[in-house]
């Protein structure tokens, strides 16, 4: 059913000032600039060998600014939401309305860009909280033209989605939802002894959502927490974001045997960011 990670959504309160930060995070500027009237959205892209990042905020009124004001006025800017990609919308939404997840029906979805006036075309399809458990989140299927791309990325640009953390205290409800629901594979259920919980691994789309299982007393929504970016070199990427006033700490090994990683301390918007190298066998 779930064929990748479509994108990441950040929801922030000033698009101008998040895109020109981000731009310095990533090291390419957004391909795409996009106005949604009758949502009340304005957004850009960001776009890698794997997925692409929105950056969305409030321009005017619809049910989409709403969405934007309420979330920043309760918890201000950050991680918003996971839209998950499928091949066959209609055939997830009937397959979804057997468990009782679905709003209502597919509907059709398109973007102009702002930059080059091209189109593109889509459609949605939106969740109930039974399925989305606390985080904001939508099937999509593309139909009509397509994000475009970064010619060439250097080895001090940000290239991949590594992974997508999230926290849940329900892993049994987590793995029947994502693993049997949404047929993404389960690589690994382990206890991390670094962060002293379970971790579920699902990988789709050469990125992983890794979900760190916390321990509370009752069962809690589910939560976006933090992005990690592959880089080909994490030195040059750290000594650029730095010679660019941005905080970022010093390069250690990762959890993962033959990775080197940073956590980048500024300019992210309230995103927990780190940045991952995976070191080449020579």
């Amino acid at each position: 059913m779930i064929t990748a990670i479509d994108h990441i959504i950040i929801a922030v309160e000033n698009l101008k000032e998040a895109e020109a930060n981000y731009e310095l995070l990533l090291g390419h500027p957004p391909v795409w600039k996009g106005t949604h009237k009758h949502l009340g959205t304005e957004n850009s892209l960001f776009i890698f060998k794997n997925t692409y990042l929105e950056l969305l905020a409030q321009k005017g009124s619809g049910m989409g600014a709403e969405l934007i004001k309420n979330t920043l006025k309760e918890k201000g800017e950050g991680l918003f939401g996971l839209v998950l990609q499928t091949e066959n919308i209609d055939l997830a939404a009937q397959k979804l309305k057997k468990h009782d997840c679905i709003v209502g029906p597919p509907f059709e979805g398109s973007g102009k860009n702002n930059t080059d006036g091209k189109v593109r075309a889509w459609k949605n399809l939106f969740l109930t909280d039974k399925i989305t458990r606390g985080v904001f989140s939508f099937l999509i299927q593309h139909k009509n033209g397509s994000l475009p791309k970064v010619d060439r990325y250097e080895p001090a640009m940000i290239n991949n989605l590594d992974h997508v953390v999230m926290t849940t205290s329900d892993p049994d409800g987590f793995i029947n939802t994502y693993k049997g629901i949404y047929k993404i594979r389960l690589a690994l259920d382990k206890y991390v002894e670094s962060l002293k919980s379970r971790v579920l691994f699902f990988r789709l789309n050469k990125t992983t959502l890794e979900v760190v299982v916390t321990e509370k007393s009752k069962v809690m929504p589910d939560s976006l927490w933090g992005l990690a970016w592959g880089v080909d070199s994490i030195k040059e990427t750290r000594n650029r974001l730095i010679s660019k006033g941005i905080k970022v700490s010093s390069v250690k090994k990762g959890m993962k045997e033959g990775t080197l990683v940073a956590t980048v301390k500024s300019n992210t918007h309230n995103v927990p960011t780190l940045l991952i190298e995976h070191i080449k066998e020579k």
